[in-house]
């Protein structure tokens, strides 16, 4: 719609997008939802880099000059997800809080268990949430091991779905870790005869502020097991808690995509050759499971835009029932992707600052590629505003011609 309207105003597509970007936050939305923030042009600055836009009409020519059609398309999205509050969906007929939950066990000597209410099913969570928990205390990754999937061992939790895993079991585990911590400082205070207010944590060591005196993170894990001089009235034995995390609102993503497809006129085949996503995912905790995510998303989009299709007949009965018949995206179907996801503006509700990025790509790429075949079009002077996804090689020929 975007670029219908800039077609019929006669400006930049972009140019357009960029005149209607919120640019002060927070922003109240007309729905009861506050974008905290946000930085779209930055996004779309970071992509003008990426996709080289600069250099498309030399590409434009080289493509014309093989008898094929070039096209650049652009999409902005921004998501709302991590999604909670509940009080909010509760309005929407949820009859379940969305909350999550962590259990944080440290054993005597200085590992920890994880029990989360997120699974994992391939976003990394065995990589990212060790990450959390390790730089919070000051120790190495591999003492940090992450349980899921067993209800018997973890706290209920409400599992991963709208790109809220980080967000908000990881905000949980982060407040249960952070309830160790005090707990941990309390018996560092009495190790070391000082005041728990003094106490600071940083690289695994406990340190008495403004002197030498220490006691490392292991000494302390074995002294909450092995309590014999606790002051038991003011310290139990052990070092394990648990807190539940109700977010305070959704966290919003956005980002802005390029795609550059090249088309067979002669047989409507499109081809993608370039692909570009600028995203703002806040505070970023592994960026190599993000490229993951986002290059994996933009997968998914392509095949939404291109190839993927359920027919039915008259009668109702599924024609693409399987995978001989419905087209899924393989690899000579992708091209490489330039990513960048450095235009941070940290979540300000949850403890890490981190937004949602599993859906980016999916969102952000259909749009791109159906943008970017019209102007393809567009540039052949075959006047075609719209097509239906997918956009195959047949629906493409039958435009060309009418």
């Amino acid at each position: 719609m975007i670029d219908k309207a800039a077609r019929e105003l006669g400006v930049d597509p972009i140019k357009l997008r960029r005149q209607n970007f919120i640019t002060q936050f927070p922003y109240d939305t007309p729905v009861a939802l506050t974008y905290d923030t946000g930085d779209y042009n930055g996004t779309m600055d970071k992509l003008e880099q990426a996709a080289d836009f600069a250099g498309f009409p030399a590409r434009r020519a080289e493509s014309e000059a093989r008898g094929k059609l070039r096209g650049l398309g652009v999409n902005c999205y921004i998501e709302a997800c991590g999604i909670a509050p509940s009080n909010i969906v509760g309005q929407l007929g949820a009859r379940a809080g969305l909350y999550d939950a962590a259990t944080v066990r440290v054993n005597a000597t200085g590992s920890i268990s994880v029990m989360v209410g997120a699974h994992s099913h391939g976003q990394g969570h065995e990589t990212a949430f060790p990450q959390v928990v390790a730089e919070m205390i000051g120790i190495d990754e591999s003492q940090v091991e992450i349980v899921h999937g067993d209800t018997s061992k973890i706290p209920f939790g409400m599992g991963t779905y709208g790109s809220r895993s980080l967000a908000v079991c990881g905000s949980a585990m982060v407040r249960a870790t952070e309830k160790v911590i005090n707990k941990a400082k309390k018996i560092a205070a009495h190790l070391m005869e000082a005041s728990e207010a003094d106490i600071e944590l940083k690289d695994g060591q406990f340190t008495v502020a403004g002197t030498d005196k220490s006691v490392a993170w292991g000494d302390v894990t074995l002294t909450a097991y092995v309590p014999h001089n606790f002051p038991l009235e003011d310290i139990e034995p052990g070092l394990e808690e648990t807190a539940f995390y109700e977010p305070a609102n959704f966290t919003y993503p956005a980002g802005a995509y390029a795609c550059e497809v090249e088309l067979d006129p002669e047989t409507g085949r499109v081809t993608i050759e370039r692909f570009a996503a600028a995203d703002d995912f806040g505070n970023i905790i592994n960026p190599m499971i993000v490229d993951g995510q986002v290059h994996g998303g933009i997968g998914q989009g392509i095949g939404q835009a291109l190839l993927e299709n359920t027919v039915y007949d008259e009668s109702g009965q599924l024609l693409t029932a399987s995978c001989m018949d419905y087209a899924m995206p393989r690899a000579d179907d992708v091209p490489f992707y330039a990513v960048d996801h450095s235009s941070q503006t940290p979540c300000t509700h949850n403890p890490l600052g981190v937004k949602g990025c599993g859906e980016a790509g999916a969102i952000g790429s259909p749009p791109a590629v159906v943008n970017a075949v019209i102007d393809a079009l567009q540039s052949g002077g075959h006047e075609v505003a719209h097509i239906d996804i997918p956009v195959s090689p047949a629906r493409v020929w039958a435009a060309m011609h009418g």
